[in-house]
């Protein structure tokens, strides 16, 4: 029985995580993110792609500091963008940064719980099919 309410815990999250409107990139003041913990995806615009997934203790610094404005050891969605062969025309961290500006929009949702977050993370990676993800060690 409780992997079935697990389950359905699961399913409920990932349509609550979908409920919530997008925002982009272009958009994107830090006070309009909160800084809370949680997970977030990654989308793009066009083709509603997820391209990558992850959890924070804070939401605010990951995607606007770090993900947004960071160097590729603290932004690992433009240095994914950098090295994939099928983005010829992002070949630097400010075209990847431009790229996430121009194609890009995300949504979040805020989580206190470390093991939640980890297991959301995990839940949305496989359910939204994300494009990148780490590599095991």
């Amino acid at each position: 029985m409780e992997m079935l309410e697990r389950l359905q815990e699961g399913i409920s999250l990932t349509n609550q995580f979908l409920s919530v409107p997008g925002m982009f990139f272009c958009d994107l003041k830090p006070s309009g993110i909160p800084a809370e913990p949680g997970v977030y995806a990654i989308f793009h615009k066009e083709t509603n792609e997820t391209l990558y997934v992850g959890r924070t203790k804070n939401l605010r610094q990951r995607l606007y500091n770090n993900h947004l404005h960071g160097p590729s050891s603290n932004a690992r969605l433009k240095k994914y963008l950098v090295e994939d062969a099928n983005e010829p025309g992002i070949t630097s961290l400010d075209e990847a940064k431009t790229y996430l500006k121009e194609n890009c929009f995300f949504r979040f949702i805020i989580e206190e719980d470390t093991l939640k977050r980890g297991r959301l993370e995990g839940l949305l990676s496989f359910m939204l099919n994300v494009r990148y993800m780490y590599e095991e060690h």
